[in-house]
């Protein structure tokens, strides 16, 4: 699996291995959820706080220019109207006075008055290079007869400062005699500006922080019960039904809780009653019915399979010894150790019948080895009753011997009785010859028929020796059968080594 991972990662473009590589460093397995809301939340306070402060600085900005253009304007209309006269009567000291009282303001950088044909009359303080009518050509009209002009200069520290220039003609009776020009600083606008932005920065980390300290907290106050949740969930995928989420809640998540908990209660429930069924029925049984709940009817189909009768010898005659609770005691020890030799064989407990176990193999699930199955298990339970009997013996108990009947082929498996009672078993004449086998069989003896021994899968695996022919009701011809010993050397070791473990699940006592 691995190496096909990398084949196709390596198939893959640098493109597409690049953003897997990163996918698979960057992205986290899991990402809890109160870091989710917290990242939500910091982009959603943070993309406000930044929409906000675009809106007050846009604002304020137009503001602050307005009110500059407007106190520019009144200023520099005010020098044109004062240097009017000055300017036609060629009166150069009183406009050198007049400059020179708007240079002692510290907003303004600078002031010039210009002749008509754009001669410096007087100025002071700093002033564009470029000569009046340029500076009419790079200026922007702000209202009648009034321009400005943005520029850079330096100031007195040679630090570069942002200047804007306002131009006004010098009229005389619509004549225009000279030109006004005053230019302003706007480092008080732009300190004003980042002040503002630093001051929205400042808010919004603030927010920002406040923001994830309240997702955090409000995150783990949700979360927690969600942990509650998927521990429950664990808990109840691993099995454990019986655990139970102890906080109540009124909310939504409450709800779930609740279902939760009576889920669990639901499969707890089934469980217990799929154990106590089991006891009943094989577990393979009892697994198929309580999986196809809403599908229980009457019913079967045909299937190939094997099947053992197992008879404890001579039980009419112990049950007229032996007390009813001595009876029960020794069958339900044998019994345990057969149920125990058919799982190890893959067969499934059918009934039992009295002193008698009926045991199936490749029903309700296909095993194409049930005919080899079914046979080790016969030996298997002969050789494990005689151990157990040697013991039992040793402590003065009663010991039983079992004659076995096994045959296989087709037979009916499914759901048989009535719509008010069933039972899921097998029937067929297979299972009818299995059972006149254990009927014919000795004490200790395994019987089989002659076709069954001559399946090519079985015959060289046995050492068996013939035994007697029966007739059956229905069949023309008789049965041959043959009485099995053992399985050859090659798996009696195995056989004897399944009796070790099954005696260390289950001493004898």
């Amino acid at each position: 699996m691995v190496n096909l991972r990398r084949i196709l990662t390596f198939c893959l473009s640098p493109k597409a291995r690049l953003k897997t590589f990163l996918h698979g460093r960057l992205v986290p397995k899991h990402f809890p959820i109160a870091y989710k809301l917290a990242a939500i939340l910091t982009l959603l306070i943070s993309s406000g706080m930044i929409l906000l402060g675009l809106v007050i600085v846009n604002n304020q900005t137009h503001l602050l220019q307005k009110q500059m253009n407007h106190f520019a304007d009144t200023v520099v209309e005010q020098l044109a109207d004062n240097s009017k006269e000055l300017v036609m009567s060629d009166d150069i000291l009183s406009l050198m006075v007049v400059i020179s009282n708007l240079g002692t303001q510290s907003n303004i950088l600078g002031a010039v008055i210009y002749s008509d044909d754009g001669q410096i009359l007087a100025s002071t303080g700093v002033i564009p290079s470029d000569e009046i009518y340029r500076l009419y050509n790079r200026s922007e009209e702000s209202k009648n007869d009034h321009f400005q002009l943005q520029w850079r200069t330096n100031a007195a520290g040679g630090q570069a400062v942002g200047a804007t220039s306002y131009i006004s003609p010098i009229k005389f009776q619509n004549i225009v005699a000279g030109h006004a020009l005053v230019t302003f600083s706007t480092a008080e606008i732009d300190q004003t500006i980042a002040d503002m932005i630093n001051a929205i920065i400042a808010a919004t980390i603030i927010m920002i922080l406040l923001g994830v300290f309240v997702s955090l907290h409000m995150g783990r106050r949700i979360s927690k019960p969600l942990h509650s949740l998927m521990d429950a969930s664990r808990e109840i995928s691993n099995g454990n039904y019986e655990y139970q989420i102890k906080e109540r809640r009124n909310d939504e998540l409450g709800n779930l809780t609740t279902a939760l908990n009576r889920m669990a209660d639901g499969l707890l429930e089934k469980t217990q009653v799929e154990n106590a069924f089991s006891r009943y029925v094989s577990k393979n049984i009892a697994k198929e019915i309580m999986g196809n709940l809403e599908h229980i009817q009457l019913g079967g189909h045909h299937v190939d399979g094997s099947v053992i009768f197992a008879d404890i010898v001579g039980f009419t005659q112990l049950s007229e010894t032996y007390s009813a609770d001595e009876i029960a005691g020794v069958l339900n020890d044998y019994f345990s150790y057969i149920t125990l030799a058919s799982k190890m064989h893959q067969g499934t407990i059918d009934k039992y019948m009295g002193d008698c176990a009926m045991i199936v193999f490749g029903v309700p699930e296909e095993d194409k080895l049930h005919k080899l199955h079914a046979v080790y298990c016969a030996v298997m339970i002969q050789k494990l009753v005689e151990r157990i009997n040697a013991i039992r013996r040793s402590n003065n108990k009663l010991a039983v011997s079992f004659r076995i009947g096994i045959n296989s082929g087709s037979m009916l498996a499914g759901n048989l009785g009535s719509t008010e009672r069933m039972q899921y078993t097998v029937v067929g004449e297979s299972v009818n010859l299995a059972s006149r086998l254990q009927h014919i069989a000795e004490k200790d003896q395994i019987i089989i028929s002659s076709e069954f021994y001559n399946d090519p899968d079985i015959k060289w695996r046995l050492t068996a020796e013939k035994y007697k022919s029966i007739y059956l009701r229905g069949i023309t011809e008789e049965v041959s059968t043959y009485i099995v010993k053992d399985v050859i050397a090659l798996y009696q070791d195995k056989i004897d080594e399944q009796i070790d473990e099954i005696l260390r699940i289950k001493p004898a006592a």
